[in-house]
């Protein structure tokens, strides 16, 4: 691996997911055909360096994410690979008309990146927590979603994403989150690399297993460790994408488990919870699933991401117990 990367890595170990946004934008923009476009909002999603390198190609539009989105699907149909870049409140919220017409409907390539979704900015207030946009983008045809679970796997899924065909929806979060990848809660051995549409088996039990995305995923270790210390042992999967969902992995936990919990920082309407249980629908002898998550409930303003995740009962020992209750 070259040095300069490995460098890059290192420095995102425990770093914003949106950082490795930025860095993977910076590795892609030799390519001429990489176009980034911002709603004022360079440095929330760590555009700054790849707007110094390529000022070309790097284009302000302002308050204005329904005609970003158009500009983007325009974009797209003539060869370039457009990443269009805001807060998961405005994006799809605001421009979900776009979304659908200009970009999806066309199939056109373009890259959906959403910061700042869940409950990872909430100083701003309620309006900027986005625990539905999940959801939304999961029922637009054509599109895919991934929702990495820290700053390294947002850099590969970014990545991935560049080359990989048609629109696509990155959810990022904006606090800093532990690198699971190196975390002595995964047992190493089981960890396979990061691949659009392919879930990641983190750690191995018989007594249920959790299924988790995003900030979720370093919660659901926790939680895992928690319940190991009382003699539960738990699987626990890393879903990043959401869309299309593995099915193929998600046949085996549900084989080989009689309890499954889905743990997301969105609504339980429509999230990840809702994916999983569409596919056990249809599933022979489909285990027990219990989803945690928001419940139909707007954010809150709070002090801190962590108060929020307690009123909606997010944290370790709050999922460990909920565990717990069901064994």
């Amino acid at each position: 691996m070259p040095q300069a990367i490995t460098k890059v890595l290192q420095k995102l170990k425990d770093a914003s997911m949106r950082n490795g946004f930025g860095a993977a934008m910076t590795e892609i923009g030799s390519d001429a055909n990489v176009v980034a476009l911002s709603a004022d909002l360079s440095e929330s999603l760590a555009l700054a360096e790849f707007k110094e390198n390529y000022p070309e190609r790097y284009i302000e539009l302002g308050i204005a994410e329904q005609n970003m989105a158009g500009v983007a699907a325009g974009l797209a149909l003539e060869g370039m690979i457009p990443f269009v870049c805001t807060f998961a409140c405005f994006q799809p919220m605001r421009n979900l008309d776009q979304i659908r017409t200009s970009i999806c409907i066309q199939n056109t390539n373009v890259k959906m990146i959403s910061s700042h979704a869940g409950f990872s900015f909430p100083g701003d207030g309620i309006q900027i927590q986005a625990l539905e946009d999940i959801a939304i983008m999961r029922t637009l045809p054509n599109t895919t979603v991934l929702v990495p679970a820290d700053a390294l796997q947002a850099r590969e899924l970014t990545l991935q994403a560049y080359k990989y065909l048609g629109p696509v929806y990155l959810r990022l979060g904006r606090m800093p989150v532990d690198s699971f990848s190196s975390s002595n809660l995964v047992d190493q051995e089981l960890l396979t690399p990061t691949e659009i549409g392919k879930a990641q088996l983190l750690r191995q039990g018989g007594d249920g297993a959790i299924i988790a995305c995003g900030y979720m995923v370093n919660n659901a270790l926790q939680a895992a460790e928690l319940l190991k210390a009382q003699g539960v042992y738990v699987s626990v999967i890393n879903m990043h994408t959401i869309k299309p969902l593995d099915t193929e992995t998600l046949a085996t936990i549900a084989s080989h488990h009689r309890k499954i919990f889905t743990v997301e920082e969105h609504q339980l309407n429509g999230g990840l919870g809702s994916a999983v249980a569409e596919f056990l629908a249809t599933h022979a002898n489909s285990p027990k699933l219990t989803m945690i998550g928001v419940n139909d409930s707007f954010g809150d303003t709070a002090a801190d991401v962590e108060q929020l995740w307690q009123q909606h009962g997010l944290m370790p020992a709050q999922i460990a117990q909920v565990i717990l209750d069901e064994q």
